[in-house]
């Protein structure tokens, strides 16, 4: 266990609670609670249910994305990287410490980033290694940045729940943040924009809730033609409020004694249009987080084709930007904190775009199309496939695709087209392997790559499999020794000899 930083963090969580407010924004005060910091952000969430279901819909959809590590590929090509399942990045990743699995922890930061513009992660080590061994999300409210006026950051101060204060080495520390255009060192989120609204919205409620519990009359005045003595006033506070206090009460006529006179000032729930201020809140709110109506399940009228849009377009506008900002801090922050074993590494989350099956079907045809054109005009099978982004199809998909017999006058002298992968009408079974495998055989080269020269393979795509990109064997051991490898997976052209 990681104890020498988190021990000192988290083991003073049995003290009061302190609010604490950064430098930068411990001046701003206002009507929400009479703060405006990331205290009170933060508290927004739980006092006003548009804000609530906003954050809780966007945190909750980003955490349940999966997460892959992978191997980049010298090609640059997503679909030629290699997907790494064992590395301790990835074991810290799928659970940051002991009490969160990933999902809470980025449903957690997630939350953070949406109130208040930021997202920080604390890093666990033990005092005998630099690897990360365990992350912690952290209050925005409770760290800060030390600024340097010649390296920019010197690291961050970390309040503790008893106000006492730690300094983080900026290796400590990942933060994510939506930018403040005002302040470098800070983020900005959209409930610092409409603090006002949200204060609109919450008194709105707690009139209407007080308009109930006061005698259902929003007041008015007892005018009393001479003072009255203390007994006397508090005698009468306490026979009206016995009487006419209450939902029950609501309505009952008052009865006055002489020297007195009731003078109405009543307001309407109708005068204070407090339907058309809450909704005007409500419009603000969502236009703060760029959330349409459908978002939060606001819906006048659905059938399957719209609630299918709005569900692409709620991945696609929403939750994949989100995504994008925590694999950045995963790739640019974390990664590199575990050394020469995570170079060439990287991140990705799975695509929570859902499939467009009509736009899907059109890219197939138009492929088909296009595969049939190259296959008239005498391409090879497996480069055809590859070329137009078909899948290999095994079983009969490759011979479907063998050339139209032509002249071949652009093959090597002595050599011949394969014309199907199986070796049907071609040649035997070790003729349709079609890629083969070849080592530079020196003192430099490694064990695994001179046992794999010459190794046979049935098409591109298992070539590359092995050579992602068309060199680079995947289990060299070259690296090591900081050599690069050599080695690479070439077509491979069958003689007419051995055809025979």
């Amino acid at each position: 266990m990681a104890r020498t930083l988190l021990g000192a963090l988290l083991n003073r969580a049995t003290a009061t609670p302190v609010p604490f407010a950064s430098r930068a924004q411990s001046h701003a005060h206002g009507l929400f609670g009479n703060r405006r910091d990331a205290v009170a952000q933060m508290q927004a969430m739980g006092s006003v249910g548009t804000l609530f279901s906003i954050v809780h819909r966007t945190s909750n959809a980003t955490s349940q994305v999966d997460w892959k590590l992978w191997r980049k590929a010298k090609s640059g090509r997503d679909e030629d990287r290699v997907e790494v399942t064992a590395h301790a990045a990835l074991d810290l990743w799928n659970k940051p410490n002991q009490f969160m699995p990933r999902q809470e922890f980025v449903e957690a930061t997630q939350q953070h980033v949406d109130l208040t513009g930021e997202g920080w992660w604390v890093i666990a080590r033990d005092a005998r290694s630099p690897i990360p061994l365990e992350m912690w999300p952290v209050r925005p409210d409770r760290i800060r940045p030390v600024p340097d006026p010649e390296t920019f950051l010197a690291g961050y101060m970390y309040t503790s729940p008893d106000g006492q204060e730690i300094a983080l080495r900026i290796e400590d520390v990942i933060f994510l943040r939506m930018p403040n255009p005002l302040d470098p060192y800070r983020g900005m989120g959209p409930v610092q924009s409409i603090l006002t609204d949200l204060d609109s919205s919450r008194y709105a409620a707690e009139w209407n809730k007080n308009f109930f519990a006061n005698s259902a009359e929003p007041g008015g005045i007892i005018s009393v033609d001479r003072r009255l003595d203390d007994p006397e006033f508090d005698e009468l506070r306490t026979r009206w409020g016995e009487q006419h206090k209450g939902v029950a009460n609501a309505h009952r006529v008052a009865v006055l004694e002489s020297g007195m006179q009731w003078v109405d000032r009543t307001i309407s729930q109708r005068d204070m249009q407090f339907v058309e201020l809450r909704g005007v809140s409500k419009d603000e709110i969502r236009g703060a987080f760029g959330m349409p109506k459908f978002a939060v399940g606001d819906i006048d009228d659905v059938n399957r084709a719209t609630a299918e849009a709005s569900k692409a377009w709620f991945a696609e506008m929403l939750t994949v930007p989100r995504l994008e900002r925590i694999k950045g801090a995963l790739n640019n922050d974390l990664l590199p904190l575990f050394g020469s074993t995570a170079a060439g590494l990287e991140f990705d989350y799975e695509d929570p775009v859902p499939p467009d099956a009509e736009t899907e079907a059109t890219q197939l045809t138009a492929r088909a199309n296009a595969a049939e054109a190259l296959r008239r005009a005498g391409w090879d099978p497996d480069d055809i496939l590859s070329a137009v982004g078909l899948p290999d199809m095994r079983h009969g998909g490759p011979a479907a695709l063998a050339p139209v017999p032509q002249p071949a006058a652009w093959l090597p002298a002595g050599s011949t087209l394969l014309a199907s992968a199986d070796g049907g009408d071609g040649g035997d079974l070790e003729n349709a392997m079609r890629w083969v495998a070849v080592s530079k055989d020196d003192d430099d080269t490694c064990d695994p790559c001179r046992d794999n020269d010459g190794q046979l393979y049935r098409n591109r795509a298992a070539a590359y499999k092995d050579y992602p990109g068309g060199s680079g064997y995947i289990h060299c051991t070259g690296a090591e020794f900081g050599n690069e490898c050599r080695c690479t997976v070439v077509k491979r052209r069958v003689s007419k000899g051995d055809e025979s």
